[in-house]
């Protein structure tokens, strides 16, 4: 240490204290990357790996990037999984000896508050999870915050429910204590493996960090209180130990800059609906299943919001269906009033479209981060409330405003002391950092004026010097000129020496001119250049104090942008609904679902050229389990999907596509549909099926809503049949498993539970044939379905002929009992051709097959080929008639 650099020394004090860090190091206008991380950052960021030399005849690797474009490669860095501490440059370069250099802030996946690195309809959460007990009883407590929007919340709930809210919060990280023994070690395990499956970026965390008395204490030091009661989770130890970890990790890699978190709100996972992470997944609530896009899923149809804080609420309003019918009929009196009222949905929705992200740009304005064209935003969102306000007042007073909407509204507070303050202070094109000069607007500081107008007078007498001294000196070429080293100067050739005033002192020799000075000139150049350290100084004070007078209004400002939010989500729920033909809901809390002309909210705006075909589903305590039959492609799943859908819809708050709609309050979702392989956890298909089977089973109740599709047909036919008939008896006669299901399958054999079970009846999607064509109509209708038609399916997907007609061969055996399965193998298939009577065989032997030429031969087995082929095909429709 003591024969490197003071510039090395100082970067391994930074770096012994963030060891698990990319370390980016501010030299001048670059932030530098030494020894690993330097070869970490050019392999993972694709820059140029050079080296600096740090003492005598050593040299360590070294990689950059410029200040301005930092953002984008700490992006990339954390998009891998990589921690990054920024050390800036906070002592005064004066050129004269080390800058002071510290870590203002350590960026992880769920720190990030830069607005270039966020998605601003997404949410961006940092979660922690800490559990206890053992078997059935065991427990655990889980917080989540997102530092853009001062979101923090916590929970206590069974460790089983664990996965299903991480699947709902899809945190971008979440800490996990270490140093586990024994059982807490494999949950910790576990935990670890199903997060990081959904992309969520594991950071470990000492245990001693969820110890719930530091845990209490961090909780209680933050918010300046002196008891947990008034945040609601006294009692509830797991979620105190969750919150305080997440809250030390925040002030820890914050730098204690954590003021956007002004208060902790604990919730309990029963006021929703549970939707485990298969059902989120099949039902494509966020994303599409295959490419994991936002484009094709359910958000996709329902976001027409036009603020990032109205897309937020409604992301999270769908991943977190209410319960609460009370709640439930006010959003949909909110939705309503917008439905109702074209014009004023449409003024309404013209000002929205204008607003900035006023909840993320007070948060930036709390942490300290904020810039000058935050602070316009600031002002731009709030110079709208006051028309908002006055659009619902407006028709409110027209008696078409609606109490709801003007319940809303009156929580817009238009902030006219801030909105005043800043449009006074703050300059209308100001540069983007506050150091750079010109952010306060001209008149706000008499003194900031002073400044200004000296140095502005200060350049005027020396732009004016030249042509001045020119004239009193009688010396044409004079120059006046400025040089980082020697200031400003005045410039005269040798020629022109003997004219030179008594008072210019000598500043410079050149080859042909000299350089002088004078001491007005001087005085004038001292003048300018304390002017602008001033000047500087003086602006960045005004707006450090600017920005906290914004700041101690943050409240009244976030309650006005979660205002906001929530007229944003109702008005594009009511766009959507008038768009696509939706109708109110009719919310019940008995076990009525009945939907008539439902529709697929997705699939039917994937359809340019065909309509969307609708269905009915009636389902009460006498008709609780619909088995429904019909071939492939005839639209079971996508039946299934939408009504399923239809329910979620009417739990968020939202209109439904359906001609009539009657949901009697659902407390879970459940669907098995499709499978895949989990080999990162072991599992084979049809484990995974039977898996969600079980969950299914183990936890619905009589007000839950099961979509079961093809329970069984990862396993043999008559282990499949077995266990689908079983499951089906199952929910029909256990007391507390009584739920409304739809049971798509293709047992036909299970149709014979219509028969045996009261509340069992059959469907079917209809099907039309014509001739060897099959016409699905997508319609469903009562009875079950005798055939699948997968062969015909086969044939549309391209499956090569041979194998299309040797199955049709085999399927006749089957139907017609020549062969079934167990009972031994069917001889192979080979067309006959060599009989005696056969034409072909007569041909083969009349071809003088000497005398043919290779192309001959060719075409002459084609011909004959042909000839089988259109024999064969006209005795198989023989046989059928």
């Amino acid at each position: 240490m003591a024969k490197v650099t003071p510039v090395r020394k100082q970067y391994l004090q930074i770096k012994s204290q963030h060891p698990d860090a990319i370390l980016f190091f501010r030299l001048g206008d670059f932030y530098e990357t030494f020894d690993k991380d330097a070869e970490i950052a050019a392999r993972e960021l694709d820059l140029v790996l050079t080296s600096r030399p740090v003492a005598k005849d050593q040299r360590v690797p070294m990689a950059g990037v410029p200040h301005h474009a930092v953002e984008g490669y700490i992006a990339r860095l954390i998009e891998k999984g990589y921690r990054v501490a920024i050390a800036e440059q906070v002592g005064e370069v004066t050129g004269r000896g080390l800058v002071e250099r510290k870590v203002t802030r350590v960026v992880t996946p769920g720190t990030v508050i830069e607005q270039t690195l966020l998605d601003e309809k997404c949410p961006n959460y940092l979660a922690a999870i800490v559990t206890d007990g053992d078997g059935e009883s065991a427990q655990a407590g889980l917080a989540y915050a997102d530092i853009t929007t001062g979101e923090f919340a916590t929970t206590q709930l069974p460790l089983e429910e664990v996965t299903q809210e991480l699947a709902r919060l899809q945190p971008r990280e979440c800490l996990l204590p270490t140093d586990q023994q024994g059982e807490a070690a494999r949950r910790e395990a576990t935990l670890i493996a199903e997060a990081q499956l959904n992309g969520t970026h594991i950071t470990p965390v000492p245990a001693y960090r969820f110890e719930l008395g530091a845990a209490r204490q961090t909780i209680l030091d933050h918010f300046g209180v002196a008891t947990m009661d008034g945040f609601g989770c006294a009692g509830k130890p797991l979620a105190i130990r969750a919150a305080g970890a997440v809250l030390h990790y925040l002030q820890e890699t914050q730098r204690g800059a954590v003021s956007q978190i002004v208060g902790l709100h604990t919730y309990t996972t029963t006021r929703y609906m549970t939707l485990d992470a298969s059902t989120r997944r099949n039902l494509e609530l966020t994303e599409t299943i295959r490419e994991h896009q936002t484009r094709g899923s359910l958000l996709d149809v329902l976001d027409k919001t036009l603020t990032p804080m109205g897309g937020r609420l409604l992301r999270t309003r769908l991943t977190q269906p209410l319960l609460d019918r009370e709640e439930l009929e006010a959003r949909l009196d909110q939705v309503q009033t917008f439905y109702d009222d074209t014009v004023l949905r449409g003024q309404v929705r013209e000002q929205l479209k204008e607003m900035p992200d006023l909840e993320r740009l007070t948060n930036r304005v709390l942490t300290g981060v904020a810039t000058p064209r935050d602070l316009l935003g600031i002002r731009k969102g709030l110079e709208i409330v006051p028309k908002l306000r006055a659009i619902i007042g407006n028709r409110g007073n027209e008696g078409n405003g609606g109490n709801a909407i003007e319940a809303i509204a009156g929580q817009l507070d238009p902030c006219d002391d801030v909105a005043d303050l800043i449009r006074a202070s703050i300059a209308d094109d100001p540069p983007a950092s506050p150091t750079a000069g010109g952010v306060i607007r001209a008149g706000f500081s008499a003194e900031l004026d002073s400044i200004i107008a000296a140095t502005r007078d200060a350049r005027t007498w020396i732009a004016n010097l030249e042509q001045s001294e020119r004239e009193r000196t009688g010396i044409k070429n004079l120059k006046v000129g400025y040089n980082k080293v020697f200031g400003y100067y005045i410039e005269i050739t040798k020629a022109n020496l003997g004219a030179l005033p008594a008072e210019y002192i000598r500043k410079q020799t050149l080859v042909n001119a000299e350089r002088f000075i004078t001491p007005e000139l001087k005085e004038y150049e001292t003048l300018i250049l304390n002017a602008e350290e001033r000047q500087a100084e003086v602006e960045t004070r005004l707006f450090e104090e600017i920005r906290r007078q914004v700041a101690a209004r943050s409240q009244a400002l976030l309650r006005t942008a979660r205002a906001l939010a929530r007229l944003d989500v109702a008005s594009a729920l009511a766009e959507v609904a008038v768009r696509n033909r939706y109708v109110r809901p009719t919310l019940s809390e008995d076990s009525t679902l009945e939907i008539v002309a439902g529709r697929h909210p997705v699939v039917e705006q994937t359809l340019r050229d065909t309509p969307f075909t609708p269905n009915d589903v009636h389902l009460n305590d006498e008709q609780r389990i619909l088995v429904i039959t019909g071939p492939n492609m005839a639209g079971k799943s996508v039946y299934l999907r939408q009504n399923a859908l239809i329910v979620l819809m009417a739990q968020i708050g939202s209109f439904v596509p359906a001609d009539r709609a009657r949901v009697g309050i659902v407390d879970r979702i459940f669907t098995r549909i499709g499978a895949q392989d989990e080999v990162a956890l072991g599992q084979s298909t049809f484990m995974v099926e039977m898996v969600e089977t079980a969950n299914i089973l183990n936890h619905a109740t009589s007000r839950s809503l099961l979509i079961l599709d093809e329970i069984g047909r990862g396993t043999s036919t008559y282990d499949g049949l077995s266990i689908a008939w079983a499951v089906v008896e199952y929910l029909h006669n256990h007391p507390e498993r009584r739920a409304r299901t739809l049971f798509a399958t293709h047992y036909h054999e299970l149709t014979e539970l219509d028969k045996r079970l009261p509340a069992v009846h059959n469907y079917n999607l209809a099907v039309v044939e014509e001739g060897e064509q099959v016409i699905f109509l997508h319609k469903v209708v009562p009875g079950g379905a005798d055939r699948s038609y997968g062969i015909h399916v086969a044939r549309l997907a391209g499956v090569p002929r041979p194998v299309i007609q040797r199955a049709e061969d085999l399927l006749e055996q089957l139907e017609s009992g020549e062969f079934r399965p167990g009972t031994g193998t069917p001889e192979p298939f080979q067309p006959v051709l060599f009989a005696a009577e056969h034409p072909v065989v007569e041909a083969l032997r009349h071809l003088d097959v000497a005398t043919l030429t290779p192309l001959e031969a060719i075409n002459r087995l084609y011909e004959l080929q042909q000839q089988v082929e259109k024999q064969k095909d006209g005795g198989r429709r023989r046989s059928r008639r």
